[in-house]
């Protein structure tokens, strides 16, 4: 067997070739030589003349082959190809490539799926994801688009003056969220370790050290429920900022997410779940406790609060405190009704151990929370900067839901003082999901964590 060739140099993006061709009268053949590659995905002979649709990630063209001119064309679906050729439109005015020269550049060997319809088996997309990128031009599109959303961020936090960072993933103490860890363990170090559950208490580390505005975009994990917007792996971009309260980060969320959806898709209006909905800002707000007292579930006492869930069918056996109750009635008849971009802000201080009271109501935070299409994208608040609030906050929480109390180190760290700081995390997954018009989280995540066969 000839050795298949090791390189294929100076392609041109198939995308480019075909809009030169597009501009040509029908029938009419440029003048200009391309050299493209890419992977079979159609063929149809006609007497002497075989087209071939090849594919590349920046989209299809059909090529005119000659056998005759270019060599025996001895081609399955699925192989791998180098052609040249120069750009022209059929007389039926579809713009093509007429070959000079093909080369195989690797074997298929295997069947391909119905490459008309793609890969449909929701197993088999998710498991096997190269034959869904192969047959699924919606899929590649998907990803394209999430990758571009990650570079905006990125853009827009880096033009803002932000500092992306590193933060360790194997941490000796997990913290910033509530959540159940992923545990394993150090054989060097002889003790166990834990997956991050957020980047959170790191980062505000960095803002005491003096860096003052800082970003992380990265995995987290929690070993908690699969669901449409769930998964035990996920992807997060968490900032601080110095000198900042939660209303500048507030109107900074949604330039950031406005400015992402303009530079991914070229415009703020996207379709998500039956909506048609407009990133742009400002987006609506509303206080927490405002928007139980409407649906008649706001109170403090909690046996009064699960009277109210069970006469509405509420399942609350689960539900230990308070705060666990008032969360399950915010997630259940508040949270789907948030169709429109929308700011929920001014959280009980029992849901939010890191936020700063509000100077009007201690029992309240500077907390906030914002929703798209029913669903939570992310978490923002007022930093707590003093140590000795920390700490007791860190032991109320203990009290409430039980084990440690917090991470001394980090109340060490805020006992060195800590600027006044916004911080906000985005659930980038989620974000995606809005951004392409996908329903479940699987969809926007390469390999998404799949029970064994």
């Amino acid at each position: 067997m000839t050795p298949l060739p090791k390189r294929f140099p100076d392609r041109t993006p198939i995308d480019v070739a075909r809009q030169q061709a597009a501009a040509l009268d029908a029938g009419a053949e440029g003048d200009r030589t391309y050299r493209l590659a890419g992977r079979v995905m159609a063929r149809r002979d006609f007497g002497k003349l075989v087209f071939l649709d090849l594919v590349d990630r920046s989209g299809r063209i059909q090529l005119l082959v000659e056998p005759g001119r270019v060599g025996d064309v001895d081609l399955d679906l699925g192989d791998v190809i180098g052609v040249t050729g120069r750009p022209s439109k059929t007389k039926r005015g579809e713009p093509s490539l007429t070959l000079d020269g093909l080369e195989l550049l690797s074997k298929n060997t295997r069947p391909l799926p119905d490459t008309f319809h793609g890969v449909t088996d929701p197993e088999v997309r998710y498991r096997q994801r190269y034959l869904d990128l192969l047959t699924n031009d919606d899929t590649r599109r998907d990803f394209l688009v999430r990758a571009r959303l990650v570079s905006s961020i990125r853009a827009y936090l880096d033009a803002e003056g932000f500092v992306e960072v590193e933060t360790p993933i194997l941490q000796p103490r997990y913290g910033g969220a509530f959540a159940d860890p992923f545990v394993t363990r150090s054989n060097e170090l002889e003790q166990d370790l834990y997956l991050r559950i957020a980047t959170e208490l790191y980062l505000k580390r960095l803002i005491v050290g003096g860096l003052e505005r800082v970003y992380e975009i990265g995995k987290d994990f929690r070993n908690e429920s699969v669901s449409y917007k769930h998964a035990p792996e996920f992807t997060m971009v968490e900032w601080y900022e110095a000198y900042a309260d939660y209303r500048d980060t507030m109107a900074r969320i949604e330039t950031c997410v406005a400015t992402a959806a303009e530079e991914t898709l070229g415009t703020t209006r996207v379709s998500f779940r039956g909506h048609e909905l407009d990133l742009a800002g400002p987006w609506r707000r509303v206080r927490y406790v405002e928007s139980l007292e409407q649906l008649e579930l706001w109170t403090r006492d909690a046996e009064e609060l699960r009277a109210w869930l069970t006469e509405r069918g509420v399942d609350t056996s689960q539900d230990r405190t308070w705060a666990q109750l008032v969360d399950h009635a915010f997630s259940h008849f508040v949270e789907p009704g948030l169709i429109e971009p929308t700011i929920v802000h001014d959280y009980p201080v029992e849901l939010s151990p890191f936020a700063r009271a509000t100077d009007e109501d201690e029992s309240l935070t500077e907390r906030f929370e914002y929703f798209v299409g029913g669903m939570e994208l992310g978490n923002a608040f007022s930093e707590i900067n003093d140590a000795e609030t920390q700490a007791a906050r860190f032991a109320e929480q203990a009290e409430l839901i039980g084990g440690e109390q917090g991470d001394p180190d980090y109340v060490e760290a805020l006992a060195y003082g800590m600027p006044p700081t916004g911080g906000l995390g985005l659930g980038i997954d989620r974000l995606a999901m809005v951004l392409t018009g996908r329903e479940t989280i699987r969809d926007v995540i390469l390999f998404p964590a799949l029970r064994q066969r």
